[in-house]
């Protein structure tokens, strides 16, 4: 189970729970209204953060991937171009000794 799924099966046990216990309550029927109101912005607001953590956290490491991955282009382009340079300079010395 990836972490995604557990997480949302927890906040989803967590609003149930807060559910049934204000339901189950003394409270008048306006009050338990509120209070579920109130719960549901809180969860809401969690799930708002806990999403934006992880665009966040995958924004980062696809910036860094990015990097690396030019990296790794610039590294290429400069030894094919250091292989070209040598493959033109063993083509000249062979040529000039002919």
């Amino acid at each position: 189970m990836n972490s995604g799924k557990a997480l949302l099966g927890v906040l989803a046990g967590i609003a149930v729970g807060a559910l049934v216990g204000t339901l189950l309550a003394p409270d008048k029927g306006s009050e338990t209204r509120k209070k579920i109101l109130s719960k549901g912005d809180d969860y809401l607001e969690d799930v708002k953060d806990q999403f934006n953590d992880l665009i966040s956290s995958l924004k980062d490491k696809f910036e860094e991937k990015s990097e690396d991955i030019h990296g790794a282009i610039a590294k290429g382009k400069s030894r094919y171009n250091e292989a070209k340079n040598e493959a033109k300079n063993e083509l000249k010395n062979s040529l000039s000794e002919v």
